[in-house]
């Protein structure tokens, strides 16, 4: 008896990445402070961009006003509230978004965290926040702590996706360590993303960066992103450029 040959783990790295569409690769971070701001911004991007972003600024001024509204045009939401309080807190707050029609929500990557959200968790995609994207080396020295970024976040994405979390929020940096080792079970999403590489603001608050291109040609499933896109005054170029980045990253 014969048995067919399995792919090998860079064909199911690019079997998977096919499965998302290109108007789903990038979320578009939401951050702002009104119903209407959002809105207008959905409005410009909608005919290339399937995911958008609720974040905390944006949910404490409209609630699920702007949640339900993306949904009802047929688009997806990342609620990215990053759930952090007592287990319980967390389980009856995550209960609370389940059924709304949220694609991903964010919870903080501790363990009793984690467990308390997947008791809760129902039709939706949980995403561990392993370590935030505007947290270099530097800040990890004025911790004291002698372990790397990278070490950081794979221990922690490691032990979500141990714990049965769907997936992770890491920067590009870390994209291609994390599919490599944990595999293609685990959801990457990478924000901190600029459209070159070497367009840093000194402003800038974030410092873990890399382009769409990049993100996804290491392992991320899609890309956050926010100003670059919300602010720019011509933001379809951007997103159509960034879309061929992916696009080409997508084929090597």
């Amino acid at each position: 008896m014969s048995f067919p040959m399995l792919p090998n783990h860079n064909q199911m790295k690019k079997m998977s990445k096919e499965n998302i569409p290109l108007q789903d690769r990038i979320i578009v971070a939401l951050d702002v402070d009104t119903t209407d701001k959002a809105q207008e911004i959905v409005k410009r991007c909608e005919s290339h961009i399937g995911f958008y972003k609720v974040g905390l600024q944006l949910f404490m001024a409209s609630w699920f006003e702007t949640v339900d509204w993306i949904l009802d045009r047929g688009h997806k939401v990342m609620l990215d509230l990053k759930f952090f309080d007592i287990p319980e807190t967390v389980k009856l707050a995550v209960a609370q978004v389940n059924n709304r029609g949220v694609s991903l929500a964010t919870i903080h990557g501790n363990d009793a965290i984690i467990r308390a959200a997947l008791e809760a968790r129902g039709d939706m995609k949980l995403l561990a926040v392993t370590v935030l994207t505007s947290f270099g080396e530097e800040d990890m020295r004025a911790m004291g702590m002698t372990q790397s970024v990278s070490d950081l976040v794979f221990f922690r994405a490691r032990r979500a996706l141990e714990l049965g979390c769907d997936g992770v929020v890491s920067s590009g940096m870390e994209a291609g360590r994390l599919k490599t080792e944990l595999g293609e079970k685990l959801l990457i999403v990478t924000p901190g993303i600029r459209p070159g590489a070497n367009t840093m603001d000194p402003a800038d608050d974030q410092k873990r960066v890399v382009t769409a291109g990049m993100a996804v040609g290491s392992g991320a499933d899609h890309v956050v992103v926010g100003r670059p896109i919300t602010r720019a005054a011509d933001p379809i170029l951007v997103i159509e450029t960034m879309q061929q980045d992916i696009a080409a990253a997508l084929t090597r």
